[in-house]
Parts: C-alpha cells; structure tokens; sequence
C-alpha cells in the first residue's frame, strides 16, 4: 500500500499488470452489460449511457473519472471485444451536441463474457451440504 506521497499518485497512474486477455471488474461489467442490451435489441451503446448503466445495475456509485470508463472501453476495443464507430456528425450537430462514439460487443467479446461467466458459476453455487447463516 502506498503512503501519502507522490507514491499514491504513482499507484493510481502505474498500470495494472494481468495475464494476457484477462479482465478487471469494470471490463467484465462492461461486456456484461454490452451483453445485456444486445439481448434487449440495443445494438450500439455509447460511453455515457454505459456510463449510466454501470451506475444504475453494479454496486459502483460512480466512476472515479469517466476517463476510467474510456480507458477500459479502449481496451476492451484493443482485445477485440469491443468494436466502436463515431455517429455520423449531422446527427450530433442537428441535435447540438458532440460528437457520441458507438460501441458494441463482438463476437469474440461475447465468447469472454461465456467464458467469464462458466469461471463465475462454481463460486456463485453452493457447495454440498454448506448452508447460510
């Protein structure tokens, strides 16, 4: 843990290390979520309504920066479990407002979130004989 110094800033800006091709919490909510409107018919989303998303359905009051969100979606784009497309620029000055950039789950991002989840499931059961208190 870091002490209340330049080195707090440091573990903030330090990037996280991890196995090749896995996921943090935000990236795993992100497909899920990714997952879940493109059950619902919504096949684009942009980085504010995830933004809104994340906050209405996980336990996350708020993003520490929507710079996190972004950070993550980028990556996600750079695994390839993501792909993303700017709208077309009448659009957004008709309506008077910037630029929105569309992201959507890909095929491989729906293979991870499977994968992800078949990980979750042993954790998320019981096991035999084991009761709540």
């Amino acid at each position: 843990i870091c002490g209340p110094s330049i080195r707090s800033y440091l573990c903030i800006l330090w990037p996280v290390r991890r196995k090749p091709g896995s996921l943090v919490p935000l990236e795993i909510d992100i497909c899920r979520l990714a997952a879940e409107l493109h059950k619902q018919g919504v096949a684009d989303f942009h980085g504010y309504e995830m933004a809104k998303q994340l906050a209405a359905s996980t336990d996350r009051r708020s993003l520490a920066a929507y710079g996190t969100l972004y950070r993550a979606l980028n990556r996600l784009e750079d695994m390839g479990l993501l792909r993303s497309r700017w709208e077309d620029p009448r659009i957004a000055a008709r309506e008077g407002r910037p630029l929105r950039r569309f992201y959507a789950l890909t095929a491989a991002g729906r293979r991870a979130m499977r994968e992800a989840d078949s990980a979750e499931a042993p954790l998320r059961r019981p096991r035999k004989g084991w009761a709540p208190a």
